[in-house]
């Protein structure tokens, strides 16, 4: 891979993690924020289930931070573009599509297929 494209993915893929950690902070100052008094029970109920939404967005992008952070090492390391089962590369338009994918697209759709037998 070229060095252009190198830091391509590693200017996107830091501006992601920084977007993703704003988002983090907003939602931890929002949760300390004084709780409101609904005399309704609905209002209430509604209000905890925005929060337990909120928290599961949260939760899959926290996911998604650990999976930028990798690529970013991965980068570091000179092994961002190489697929983590078959040490082939990792197609260009693979990476613009999903830049913390480790797989090349054919073991992952191996896996997959794999994963759709055993239903898991």
């Amino acid at each position: 891979m070229e060095k252009k494209d190198i830091e391509y993915f590693r200017e996107v893929l830091t501006n992601h993690l920084e977007e993703l950690l704003s988002h983090a902070d907003n939602t931890v100052s929002g949760m300390t924020a004084p709780k409101e008094n609904f005399p309704d029970p609905t209002d209430r109920a509604s209000l905890e289930a925005d929060r337990i939404f909120m928290l599961r967005i949260r939760d899959r992008e926290y996911k998604l931070i650990k999976k930028i952070r990798k690529a970013i090492d991965r980068i570091e390391n000179n092994t961002f573009s190489i697929c983590e089962k078959c040490g082939e590369d990792i197609s260009l338009a693979r990476l613009k599509a999903r830049p913390v994918t480790t797989q090349c697209i054919d073991c992952k759709t191996k896996e997959e297929t794999v994963e759709r037998a055993l239903g898991l």
